[in-house]
C-alpha cells in the first residue's frame, strides 16, 4: 500500500515534487558558490591587509625575499584570476610586479661589470616587462572602480580621468606612474611608451595633491628622481629635486635611505659634485634599518646599492683637470688653516 503511492509519484512528471526537488538542488549549487566566493574573499582579505606587505618589506634577509617573491606574485595572481574585482589583490599583485621589477631586476643588473652586458640586457628587457604588466593590473583596478578613467587618460582628458579620484585609490595610481615611468627609464629610446608619460605623470600630480606625504616620503622620492633626472626641456628642475629631498627627509624622520641615493645618483651627478655625493651616500649607510621595521629590507637593499656606488664613483664622474685640483687643494689647506686658527 505504500509503495503504491511512490511509484505513482516517480512516474509523474508533473508533480510538484519534481519542483521543490528542483529548487532544492539550485539553492544548494548556489550556497557551493556562495560559499567557494566567500572562502575565496576571506583567504584575500587574510592576503592583502595592510599590514601583510611587512612580511617581504620588513625581512632583513633579500635573497630570500628575492627567491620568494615570483611564487607569491603568481599566486596572488592567480587568486586575482578567481577573484577578478578584489581591489587588494589588484594592489598586491600590480605592485609587487613593480618591486621586484626595481629590486631584483633593474638594481642587480645595473651593478653588473660591463664584460655581463648581455646578461644586463636580458635582465632590463625582464624588468621593463613586469613594470608595464604591474602598471597594466592597477590601471584596470582604477577603471573598474571609475569607468571611463582610461579612455580619458589616454585622450590626455587628465581632469576627467582623475577628478573622481579618493585618497583610498592613491596607492594604485602611485604605483602605476612608477611602474610607467620605471619602463621608460630602462628604455628612453621607446618612442611610444615616451609620448606617453605625461599620462604617468598626471597620476604621479593626483598622489602628491591626494596625499602630500604619500609613503613616508616616497612620492617626494619620486620626485627627486623625478626632477633630477630629466633633462630640462622634458621638465627637470635641479633646484625642485632639492626642495623634494628635504620634504622626504623630514617626511621619514630621516629613517629612509632612499632620498640620499635619489638625490645623490640625479642631481650631483649632473652637477659633477663628487664630493656631495660622496657625502649624501655616507648618510645612507648611517641609517639604522631596526629604526623602521616595516622598510627594513628597502633600507638594506639601498644601502648595498650605496655601498656599491662609493666603489665606483669614478664611473660617474669626470676626472678633474690639473687647475681645477689645484683649487681643491689650496681650498682644503685654507680650511684646515682656519680650523687650527
Amino acid at each position: 500500500m505504500n509503495g503504491k503511492p511512490l511509484k505513482k509519484l516517480a512516474v509523474k512528471g508533473n508533480n510538484p515534487i519534481y519542483f521543490v526537488i528542483f529548487i532544492f538542488l539550485s539553492i544548494m549549487v548556489l550556497n557551493a558558490c556562495s560559499i567557494k566566493k566567500m572562502a575565496m574573499n576571506t583567504v584575500a582579505n587574510a592576503l592583502t591587509t595592510p599590514g601583510s606587505g611587512s612580511v617581504f618589506s620588513g625581512d632583513n634577509d633579500p635573497e630570500l625575499v628575492g627567491d620568494a617573491l615570483p611564487f607569491a606574485i603568481k599566486m596572488y595572481e592567480s587568486l586575482l584570476v578567481a577573484n577578478p574585482g578584489h581591489r587588494g589583490l589588484q594592489l598586491k599583485t600590480g605592485s609587487l610586479y613593480i618591486m621586484y621589477a626595481n629590486a631584483f631586476l633593474q638594481t642587480p643588473a645595473n651593478m653588473l661589470p660591463e664584460e655581463e652586458y648581455k646578461k644586463q640586457e636580458f635582465l632590463l628587457k625582464r624588468a621593463k616587462n613586469l613594470y608595464l604588466r604591474g602598471r597594466g593590473i592597477l590601471l584596470d583596478a582604477l577603471e573598474k572602480r571609475h569607468p571611463g578613467f582610461r579612455k580619458n587618460l589616454d585622450q590626455r582628458k587628465f581632469e576627467q580621468a582623475l577628478g573622481a579620484m579618493k585618497k583610498d585609490d592613491v596607492r594604485h595610481l602611485y604605483w602605476a606612474g612608477a611602474g610607467w615611468m620605471g619602463a621608460f627609464a630602462l628604455d628612453p629610446f621607446d618612442m611610444k611608451l615616451g609620448l606617453t608619460l605625461p599620462g604617468a605623470s598626471a597620476l604621479m600630480e593626483c598622489v602628491l595633491k591626494l596625499d602630500k606625504n604619500f609613503g613616508e616620503g616616497s612620492i617626494h622620492d619620486f620626485y627627486i628622481l623625478y626632477y633630477g633626472s630629466l633633462p630640462e626641456y622634458m621638465g627637470g628642475d635641479l633646484k625642485k629635486a632639492r626642495e623634494h629631498f628635504e620634504k622626504s627627509v623630514k617626511s621619514a624622520e630621516r629613517k629612509s635611505a632612499s632620498p640620499y641615493l635619489s638625490l645623490a645618483t640625479t642631481v650631483t651627478v649632473k652637477e659633477q659634485n663628487v664630493e656631495e655625493f660622496t657625502q649624501l651616500l655616507k648618510k645612507a649607510l648611517e641609517i639604522d634599518p631596526e629604526a623602521d621595521p616595516d622598510n627594513r629590507l628597502v633600507n638594506i637593499l639601498n644601502q648595498r646599492k650605496a655601498r656599491w656606488l662609493l666603489e665606483h664613483v669614478d664611473d660617474y664622474f669626470l676626472p678633474k683637470e690639473p687647475e681645477e685640483e689645484k683649487n681643491d687643494l689650496n681650498d682644503s689647506n685654507q680650511t684646515q688653516a682656519e680650523e687650527i686658527k
